[in-house]
């Protein structure tokens, strides 16, 4: 069974200069047709309640993200380990009736929670820009 460092050390590979031509021209811009495929793939599988073909669809949309994490981490943008972190702490964030002292009883009440503590999120990150 691989594991997430196994993708990591694979999308590296195929990045490098001993890896895929395809892969080593891939670009962000490139990319956004692929994902939006892949995604849409993705979707399909729901919609078909096919779970063994989403497994697999979903690993194509990962792999995109690998693609786009690897491209940033080449230019010195962020790296793989950024993006999981950054998701962590979100998702942290934005359950604090999980993770902290916050009571919701309803999805409805999770919901209204996590579009408040989001407004307030993007509300800070226009204050702070300059």
């Amino acid at each position: 069974m691989h594991t997430f460092e196994d993708l990591v050390n694979i999308t590296n590979k195929l990045r490098s200069e001993h890896g895929c031509p395809w892969d080593r021209e891939q670009t962000h811009e490139s990319l956004k047709k692929c994902l939006e495929e892949e995604s849409g793939e993705v979707l399909n599988a729901i919609d078909q309640e096919d779970m063994e073909n989403l497994c697999e669809e979903l690993g194509d949309v990962l792999f995109q993200v690998m693609l786009h994490s690897q491209i940033a981490k080449e230019r010195g943008d962020f790296t793989i380990d950024d993006v999981v972190n950054g998701i962590c702490e979100k998702m942290i964030r934005r359950h604090p009736h999980v993770f902290g002292d916050k009571k919701v009883i309803s999805p409805e009440e999770g919901q209204v929670l996590w579009n408040e503590i989001k407004m307030q999120e993007k509300a800070l990150q226009k204050s702070e820009k300059p």
